[in-house]
C-alpha cells in the first residue's frame, strides 16, 4: 500500500459487472477532478485469442488448465510488478487487450483478442486504477493484494453472474451459446481457486441478487433489471461507515447485519458514489505533498 500513490482495484469475475463500477470510478474521478491511471485486468493475459484456439487444437488436455481465471494463463509477476512499481513510484508499464466493444481501436486497426504494446504509464497521475480478475489474488508465489489500498469486490449471486456472461458475449462479442455455457463450466475449478477467494480481501463486495426467478441460467432470458434486484454491499470494518446516513440518503435501503448494507438495485450508482467517493477522497487526503 502507498499514501503517495494509492492504488483502487475491482475484482470480479467476467460477467459480474465490473464495468458498471467502473463507470461510476470515472464518473466521480471527472467530478471530483482526479487523474487516474487506468488499468484493465484483461491485459495481462498471457495468450492472445489466436493463441489459445492454436493452444487447444493441438493440446486439447489443456483447456481447463488455461482458463482466463489460472495463473497460468495471465502475466501475474507484471501485474504485481506493476502495482509495486506504481506503489513506490507512481509509475509503471501496461497494454490494452482489444476486445469486440472496443471500436475506436479496431477501426484503427488492432485485431480483437490481441494486445497493444507495453507503454509507460501516464505521468502525474493521482492513483491507479484496475479492473480484472486478480486485484485481490494471493497465492504462494504472488501476493497483489497487499499493494492495493482499496479493494472492491463485484459478486452477484452465481445464477445472475452467468446469465449476464452469456448475454454479453453472444450479444457483443459473437460467441454461441453453447460455447459460453462450455467455457463457464470448464474454468469452474479456477473460479473456486482463484476467484472467490478474493471476496474474503475485499474492503467493501457489492452483490447483485435477483427478486425473479433465475433457477436456470443456461436458458434464454432477459438479465434481470436494476428494479427487479437488490444490491447487498458487505463492508469489512463496519466501524468506518455512517450507516444511518447511508439509510437516510438511500431510499428503501436496509440493513441485515451489522456490516452489511441493503439497497434497491435502481438506487445501485447511488450507492456507490455516496460510499465509495468519501473514501477515494480519504486516499488522496493523504498523499505526502509533492
Amino acid at each position: 500500500m502507498s499514501r503517495e500513490y494509492p492504488i483502487i482495484a475491482v475484482t470480479g469475475s467476467s460477467g459480474a459487472g465490473t464495468t458498471t463500477v467502473r463507470r461510476s470510478f470515472e464518473r466521480m474521478f471527472l467530478r471530483e477532478d482526479v487523474h487516474a491511471a487506468m488499468v484493465d485486468g484483461d491485459a495481462f493475459h498471457r495468450y492472445t485469442r489466436d493463441d489459445l484456439h492454436r493452444i487447444f487444437r493441438e493440446e486439447p488436455e489443456r483447456k481447463d488448465e488455461l482458463s482466463h481465471f489460472a495463473v497460468e494463463a495471465n502475466l501475474l509477476d507484471r501485474l504485481e510488478g506493476l502495482f509495486s512499481e506504481y506503489g513506490e513510484h507512481g509509475s509503471g508499464t501496461f497494454r490494452h487487450y482489444i476486445h469486440a466493444e472496443d471500436k475506436q481501436k479496431i477501426e484503427a486497426g488492432c485485431r480483437v483478442g490481441t494486445f497493444t504494446e507495453w507503454q509507460s504509464l501516464p505521468c502525474g497521475t493521482d492513483l491507479l486504477f484496475y479492473e480484472g480478475l486478480h486485484g485481490g489474488l494471493v497465492t504462494e508465489e504472488y501476493d497483489i493484494a497487499r499493494h492495493v489500498d482499496l479493494l472492491v469486490g463485484v459478486a452477484p449471486t452465481m445464477n445472475l453472474e452467468w446469465i449476464q456472461k452469456i448475454d454479453r458475449d453472444t450479444k457483443l462479442r459473437g460467441y454461441s451459446q453453447e460455447a459460453v455455457i462450455d467455457t463457464i463450466l470448464g474454468r469452474m475449478d479456477d473460479y473456486v481457486r482463484y476467484i472467490q477467494p478474493q471476496f474474503s480481501r475485499t474492503h467493501i463486495n457489492f452483490q447483485r441478487v435477483p427478486t425473479v426467478d433465475t433457477s436456470n441460467p443456461f436458458e434464454v432470458q432477459d438479465i434481470p433489471t436494476d428494479a427487479e434486484s437488490f444490491v447487498v454491499i458487505r463492508f469489512r470494518d463496519p466501524s468506518t461507515v455512517d450507516f444511518p446516513w447511508l439509510l437516510a440518503m438511500i431510499r428503501d435501503s436496509f440493513m441485515t447485519r451489522p456490516h452489511t448494507l441493503v439497497v434497491p438495485g435502481a438506487r445501485m450508482s447511488l450507492a456507490m458514489e455516496l460510499i465509495l467517493a468519501p473514501l477515494v477522497r480519504h486516499l488522496l487526503a493523504q498523499r505526502r505533498f509533492r
